[in-house]
C-alpha cells in the first residue's frame, strides 16, 4: 500500500524529493493533491510504500538538513 511522506508546494519540488528517494534506493511517485494549473503549480503528494514510510522520511530530513 502506498502512503504519502510529504506534500511538495510544486512539481519541481515534488520531482526532485522523488528522485532523492529513488536514488537512495526507495521507491517512490509523485501524485497531484488537488487541483493544479497547466503549469504544474499547486501542491503534489510523494508517496512511498507503507513499509518504507520510516526510512523515507529519515532520507527526506537528511537531505534537508543538508
Amino acid at each position: 500500500m502506498w502512503t504519502v511522506v510529504y506534500i511538495a508546494s510544486n512539481r519541481a519540488q515534488a520531482e526532485k524529493f522523488k528522485n532523492v528517494l529513488c536514488n537512495e534506493g526507495v521507491l517512490a511517485d509523485i501524485r497531484p493533491a488537488g487541483l493544479v494549473s497547466a503549469l504544474g503549480d499547486g501542491l503534489y503528494e510523494i508517496l512511498v510504500l507503507e513499509s518504507e514510510a520510516d526510512e523515507a522520511h529519515a532520507i527526506l530530513c537528511q537531505y534537508v538538513i543538508r
